[in-house]
């Protein structure tokens, strides 16, 4: 499977370039299916992922001028009748995954069945927004403020605290395990303008054992027969473990 694992859609012309390369044809001419269910953990989910269904969230993903764009329900999946909701993947040229919780959204892609169905798609390209990205991962880590409750299989948690000016600010790494479709993690999100982003990341990163991409929302990962290419018009840093 060919994937595009970005911090925040398709934002800039390079991430675009990238997403028409996979593709191997135009926007235009490509059918893609939305998946919403890592958002719905959060607070108005449902209503987030009808802006990014129409077109109206932040990161430009559903907009795109896609020939065509249909809605995949992970939690649905396991009530349908697998040669259903499997022929409608196959017929997709592109899978796009949103943001949210990718605790609960990894838990779903392999509980739905998705996961063991994506090695048997090569010319799909998935692309991934945060924790689309996130949970594509063999290992990763989510930092939270409060941890949603939500189904989600954690290896670990622990608080972190983190000296500012004004106070200490606690946060709550979670630990798991994703599809393992790439062998390193990502951190979406970072703004290398701000002091305190860069120290979640660096110690965030430094807790996974894996080499991890911390990326700002200008930035994509682009993984073609198993070569990783960083895509970017911003800032990121790989951190080996």
């Amino acid at each position: 499977m060919r994937l595009l694992l970005t911090s925040a859609g398709i934002s800039n012309p390079s991430i675009r370039d990238a997403l028409v390369d996979l593709l191997r044809k135009p926007i235009a001419d490509s059918r893609a299916l939305f998946v919403p269910t890592a958002i719905y953990p959060f607070a108005d989910g449902p209503g987030k992922a009808f802006e990014a269904l129409s077109g109206r969230a932040r990161s430009p993903l559903c907009e795109l001028g896609w020939k065509s764009v249909g809605l995949l329900e992970l939690t649905a999946l396991p009530s349908i009748d697998r040669d259903v909701w499997v022929a409608t993947v196959r017929e997709a040229d592109a899978l796009l995954v949103w943001g949210g919780d990718p605790v609960y959204l990894s838990y779903w892609l392999k509980h739905s069945g998705l996961a063991d169905l994506l090695p048997s798609l090569p010319e799909t390209v998935y692309v991934g927004v945060s924790a689309g990205s996130i949970a594509m991962a063999r290992l990763f880590g989510e930092t939270y403020f409060d941890p949603p409750r939500c189904s989600g299989e954690r290896l670990s948690s622990e608080n972190i605290v983190f000296a500012q000016p004004d106070g200490e600010v606690t946060m709550t790494l979670v630990m798991a395990e994703g599809v393992g479709a790439v062998d390193f993690a990502i951190i979406p999100h970072v703004e290398y303008d701000d002091p305190f982003d860069v120290a979640i990341a660096e110690k965030w990163a430094g807790r996974l054992p894996v080499p991890t991409y911390a990326l700002d929302d200008q930035t994509a990962i682009k993984v073609l027969d198993h070569a990783v290419e960083v895509v970017s018009e911003g800032q990121w840093k790989l951190f080996r473990p």
